[in-house]
């Protein structure tokens, strides 16, 4: 990188120059116009955003099919020099966390992005976003049970490839140095059930992994909201010693204290969407006394300031003045000499006659199979440490089994006691409610991780299939584990078929449902955000399959010729057929004849049973294995398949 000055229209100036210029298109009612130019001495930016909504609620049609276009950011433009940091002030919906997401280019199905983006000069491609802005969010995404050297550890690991392990020891050290964490390096992050490090240290956390990956420009989305007064003046002040260090800082930021005006060395002020005023601190008060409005003593200049650029809506008086107010200073700022320096400056960087390159992120990543294998390690880790979690997820269809031992206590072969009534009872509840604990589990556990994983693939470490991956490999010993323990106990205590290779055969089989409920659970949740609604679902598809599928309610022969049909794509079918065979197979029962009941006594042998009810089951015994065992790829499959759907959601 050259050294030197840099500008940005809403930019950031840091070796690199950012100008982004936004014209919106005629006739377009949803639209977004972003350039972007950066040269390595100069960043700018200037963008409007428009945003297209529907009038009303959808079930209210009339108004639902109707649409009102809004504008979220009018023609802002800003300009931050290399190793300074831009401070981004306005009240609540004036367009700030807007500004950040369309520079970092994750504005998403929300907006429509159309423009350019040159960085040193060169055009970015909107893809390339990534590898050039790291994004602070206002939500610290951090996983609970591990620790702060291990969280940058494993972040270092899936960023960069080419690093020995003592190269990132190092460099963890180094980011932890730079941002004062090293004295809580082995401290839990914490999360609301258990206490770990403080607010401002898991926010120094979060700007640590943005670190990593050396970034030249550094956005942050109000770093200090939630925290005290100190720590948010801490937190700035840590901010302002980055921007130093060769970066370009934009920060956006709620009531800062009076102590942070010479902290920032250029600070923006918005109100609905425009920008009225970027320039320096001193800049900014000689600004505002020659529009009238001058700072009290002893006041906090930019309370004041932003007091006077807001845009009171308590009644239509109010808001009619203070907009107009807000917008004779928006338009004293566009004809001043502050505003006509900073154009010169754009101008001048975008005629440079040499561009250096572009400063994308270390771009050293690992493999796809280095990173599923970084990404387990850390799930794995991070899950066996809540003991009560691991304990409950271990033992919960355990505890389902002593319900059913419960009301079971002992099978019997007397079939006027029951006997085929109860050993179908037991391997409908084995067959129906494993896919539920399946189910909870996934609904408790992976939402968590699905948020990390949706901010993670944005700033470019990984694609959310690859964390998919990493979890559905870290659930296969846990399954497998609390399913033997279900069925070790259930099988021996009730007394099933005592028969060794017959125990495998049903461990085996309903070890699937278990899998399938839980795979099924993710695979949803990377399309459907409410992990009630998934829950729901899940839920309803396992009834339909044991319905249509198991033969318990009604004979699959009498079933309607569409439901045979359908009973072949249900996982129920398979196994309750397995299941069938291995308890009924070979098996006689007696009949006690001194209580003879209506038909008791029809069914005397477990061939019987098989042949009416599942004509061929016997024959189809390891194609039903094959056929069973085949929904776990294919849910893999469709799992790849919902992920890369909600990458490309997330990113477009």
């Amino acid at each position: 990188y050259s050294t030197g000055r840099s500008t940005t229209d809403l930019a950031v100036d840091m070796d690199t120059s950012h100008s982004l210029k936004t014209e919106p298109e005629k006739g377009t009612s949803f639209k977004e116009s972003f350039k972007m130019d950066s040269l390595w001495r100069e960043n700018t930016v200037h963008m409007c955003v428009y945003l297209s909504e529907r009038l009303g609620p959808w079930w209210d049609l009339p108004s639902y099919r109707k649409k009102w276009t809004r504008q979220i950011l009018n023609d802002v433009s800003i300009h931050v020099d290399s190793g300074q940091i831009l401070g981004i002030l306005g009240n609540s919906g004036s367009g700030k966390t807007t500004l950040l997401d369309a520079i970092s280019g994750r504005i998403g199905n929300s907006g429509t992005l159309l423009g350019e983006v040159f960085i040193n000069g060169r055009k970015l491609k909107r893809e390339e976003y990534q590898d050039c802005f790291s994004y602070v969010l206002q939500s610290d995404n951090l996983l609970s049970y591990l620790t702060v050297e291990e969280t940058l550890t494993y972040t270092a690991q899936l960023s960069l490839r080419k690093h020995s392990d003592d190269a990132i020891k190092k460099k963890v050290s180094a980011a932890m140095a730079e941002l004062s964490l090293s004295h809580v390096a082995h401290s839990v992050i914490g999360g609301r059930i258990f206490p770990g490090i403080s607010g401002g240290e898991k926010r120094r956390v979060s700007i640590a992994c943005q670190l990593l990956q050396d970034p030249k420009v550094i956005l942050l989305d109000e770093p200090t909201t939630g925290l005290d007064s100190m720590t948010a003046n801490q937190i700035v002040v840590l901010l302002a010693e980055l921007a130093r260090r060769d970066r370009i800082v934009i920060v956006t930021i709620h009531q800062p204290r009076s102590e942070l005006f010479r902290v920032f060395t250029r600070i923006a002020i918005m109100s609905r969407g425009e920008l009225v005023f970027c320039g320096q601190p001193e800049e900014m008060v000689n600004f505002f006394s020659q529009c009238g409005y001058e700072c009290p003593e002893y006041c906090n200049p930019f309370d004041i300031y932003v007091d006077f650029t807001s845009v009171d809506t308590r009644n239509s008086e109010r808001e009619a003045a203070t907009f107009n107010r807000m917008h004779e200073i928006a338009s004293s700022y566009q004809t001043s000499d502050i505003y006509t320096r900073m154009l010169a400056k754009i101008d001048q960087s975008l005629q440079q006659p040499v561009k250096p390159p572009i400063p994308f992120k270390s771009k050293e990543s690992p493999g796809v199979a280095a990173k599923i294998e970084v990404l387990l390690r850390r799930t794995v880790r991070n899950l066996s440490r809540d003991r009560m979690g691991v304990l409950m997820r271990l033992s919960q269809n355990l505890i389902y089994g002593l319900f059913l031992a419960f009301f079971v206590m002992r099978l019997d072969l007397d079939v006027s006691k029951g006997a085929i009534q109860d050993r179908i009872g037991i391997i409908y509840q084995s067959i129906g409610a494993s896919p539920y604990t399946g189910m909870l589990n996934a609904v408790a556990l992976f939402p968590a991780l699905r948020a990390i994983g949706d901010q993670e693939s944005q700033d470019g470490l990984y694609s959310k299939w690859q964390m998919f991956m990493a979890y559905v490999f870290h659930i296969l010993p846990f399954s497998i584990l609390s399913v033997c323990i279900f069925t070790s106990f259930l099988y021996w205590t009730i007394g099933m078929n005592p028969d060794t290779l017959r125990f495998f055969c049903y461990t085996a089989v309903v070890l699937v449902p278990h899998i399938v409920g839980e795979l099924l659970t993710v695979v949803l949740l990377g399309v459907v955000q409410d992990p009630n609604m998934v829950n729901t679902g899940v839920a309803l598809l396992n009834i339909a399959g044991i319905l249509v599928g198991s033969g318990f309610l009604r004979s699959t022969q009498q079933m309607p010729q569409v439901f045979q049909w359908l009973s072949y794509l249900t996982f129920q079918k398979y196994s309750c057929e397995l299941l069938i065979v291995t308890e009924f197979y070979g098996l006689s029962f007696s009949c006690n004849a001194s209580k003879p009941l209506p038909g008791a006594c029809v069914v005397t042998e477990g061939n019987q049973l098989i042949d009416q009810g599942y004509p061929g089951a016997l024959s189809r015994y390891t194609l039903d294995f094959v056929l069973l065992y085949a929904f776990l790829p294919a849910l893999l499959v469709l799992g790849i398949l919902s992920f890369k759907i909600r990458d490309r959601i997330n990113r477009h």
